[in-house]
């Protein structure tokens, strides 16, 4: 189906705090419409939304949902009983989950999706910022909040909608896009997938919905990703020589790195890590299949400073540079210490780690253990609970149970955040990294030990 955006007047937004509904948030406020929504928690993300006029419950309750309302979106994190999503239906209010509703939204716009386990926020804010700086004025959701337009949202009036496409329950599946990017392939959210060839499965059927004029870009140097296919044309970047886009020559400096690509001339990008090269080039090639200038391209990527809690700097504790990265994979987080190492070499790396959901510390609890081998010290906090996709036989492990597992001669363990404040109260450091990784609320704790 497709949807009338004229005969919406008012819409329903339950658990706008998430980063995919907000984006919603303001899709509808910048088109006029009358946006409401509730969340259980204040947040910085609910303070940016009410800052732009948008009204938020923070109690759901019945009484919220009014017949005046035309749509109901929620987040699927919401509970099938939950009493707004309940009160929506026995008033016949036409409910869609985000995924659902972007999923229709997909099909009135030129869609380019970008999906993989790592590296979707990055790539789609350096595409969006590409089109953008290009003139092609695209509609633009990300996972993230983008310091160019302050929130996750940018309003187009072209026929482009860029869109990260995120793989949890293997929601890509509701979109329809005209191009669509896969950044890499791993182990992940193995609550949904049996294992690793059920994920790529599933992202192979993401590429069947390509239409034959369809594009799909592939990492060449993802092994997981090689047997991907479509109706379509496929491109491919990377290291790799047979690559369609290909990069080499990466020169590192103090806050910066270089490197140069047999399409355009050497690129420059001031956020760390070979993943941001990644990144880098599959934005590139999107952007070149489009017929942007290289010159638009280049400057976008220069300008680009990174996204909020993407190696997202906070401040400092005392002589100590705070850094905050929504990291919580294994494969993201060995290689963001690596980005960290090589940006700042003569700072000792003090890593303070949540676990992100029971379910996938303990099904990648020996990766997890091995991924802090750069770090100096290493702090793990408790695993952060994740309201609506816990499951009971997942909760009893602990990330004393990481820690047990971890080879590494300065770890610590974290019963809470005061524990945590407690230890680097302890070790002291001095003229150090402390670097805040994962995707609960741990960025909470950054921003609150910063001076």
């Amino acid at each position: 189906m497709k949807i009338n955006l004229e005969k919406i007047n008012k819409v329903y937004l339950s658990g706008i705090g998430g980063i995919g509904l907000s984006a919603l948030a303001y899709y509808f406020h910048d088109l006029g419409k009358e946006v409401v929504g509730s969340d259980l928690l204040e947040s910085e993300v609910t303070k940016r939304i009410k800052e732009a006029g948008i009204d938020i419950n923070f109690k759901q309750k019945e009484s919220n949902i009014t017949s005046d309302i035309d749509v109901f979106i929620y987040s699927s994190a919401l509970p099938d009983d939950h009493i707004e999503l309940a009160r929506a239906r026995e008033l016949a209010i036409p409910v869609f989950s985000y995924f659902q509703f972007l999923g229709i939204l997909s099909k009135n716009y030129r869609t380019i999706a970008v999906s993989g386990t790592n590296g979707k926020t990055t790539t789609t804010a350096m595409l969006g910022l590409i089109l953008e700086k290009a003139g092609l004025d695209p509609t633009v959701i990300v996972g993230s909040l983008v310091p160019q337009w302050g929130t996750n949202f940018r309003l187009g009036k072209s026929d482009i909608l860029l869109v990260e496409a995120c793989e949890w329950q293997a929601h890509m599946l509701e979109l329809q896009p005209q191009m669509i990017v896969i950044s890499n392939i791993a182990q992940d959210h193995l609550d949904f997938y049996k294992d690793l060839e059920d994920i790529k499965n599933h992202f192979q059927k993401f590429a069947d919905k390509l239409p034959p004029d369809g594009i799909l870009l592939i990492n060449k140097d993802d092994v997981n990703s090689q047997k991907i296919t479509c109706r379509g044309k496929k491109i491919t970047f990377g290291k790799d020589e047979q690559a369609d886009y290909i990069f080499g020559n990466i020169e590192l400096g103090q806050g910066q790195q270089k490197f140069t690509t047999n399409k355009f001339e050497q690129i420059e990008l001031s956020v760390p890590g070979l993943y941001n090269i990644y990144n880098a080039m599959a934005a590139m090639a999107v952007a070149d299949q489009l017929g942007v200038n290289k010159h638009q391209i280049w400057n976008a990527l220069q300008e680009f400073k990174g996204s909020w809690r993407r190696f997202e700097t906070v401040g400092n504790m005392k002589t100590n540079l705070v850094i905050s990265d929504y990291a919580h994979h294994p494969d993201s987080i060995a290689m963001l210490l690596r980005a960290a190492k090589d940006f700042y070499p003569d700072r000792k790396l003090i890593a303070v780690f949540q676990p992100h959901h029971h379910n996938r510390t303990q099904t990648l609890l020996d990766e997890f253990a091995k991924c802090f081998y750069l770090a100096d010290q290493v702090i793990v906090s408790e695993i952060y609970q994740v309201s609506g996709r816990e499951n009971e036989e997942h909760e009893d492990v602990s990330s004393q149970d990481l820690l047990d597992k971890m080879n590494h001669g300065k770890k610590h363990y974290a019963q809470d955040f005061a524990a945590v404040k407690e230890i680097l109260k302890k070790i002291n450091p001095s003229n150090a990294l402390i670097l805040f990784i994962g995707a609960g609320d741990i960025d909470n704790l950054a921003r609150e030990i910063v001076d």
